[in-house]
């Protein structure tokens, strides 16, 4: 399993990071598992919740093989709706921006009383490697 941390953000409830973290996947069909804690100094980091992010709609949206290059910027290839299996707080939307795929969305934490993340991911294929899905 492959892990990557933000940097910390000291004195702040409502933390906002703007950090950029990149993952390399292995199966396509696994969720992105995301843990969120506090820093603690003396003590260790509670635990603010946790959340996944399903990545199977946004596979899905580069199995339709659209030639999305004619596509205008701002087209949305899909809308992934809250479900029970999934974590997101509201709807989530697939778009074509900029020459990328991209999928702004929010997260409601689990395992806490409350709490939510805002998320953005795109799929970038590495130099070389043809993307199997």
């Amino acid at each position: 399993m492959q892990k990557t941390k933000t940097r910390v953000i000291k004195g702040n409830c409502n933390p906002v990071w703007n950090d950029e973290l990149t993952l390399t996947m292995r199966d396509p069909e696994a969720p992105i598992h995301i843990a969120m804690y506090d820093k603690d100094r003396f003590s260790n980091d509670d635990s603010m919740g946790v959340a996944e992010i399903d990545v199977k709609p946004y596979i899905e949206c580069l199995k339709m093989g659209l030639n999305l290059n004619n596509l205008p910027n701002g087209t949305k290839l899909d809308r992934v709706q809250p479900k029970k299996h999934n974590y997101l707080a509201d709807e989530s939307c697939i778009i074509w921006q900029n020459g990328k795929i991209i999928q702004d969305m929010v997260l409601r934490l689990r395992d806490v009383e409350c709490g939510e993340v805002v998320v953005q991911i795109e799929l970038v294929p590495l130099p070389g490697r043809r993307l199997n899905v």
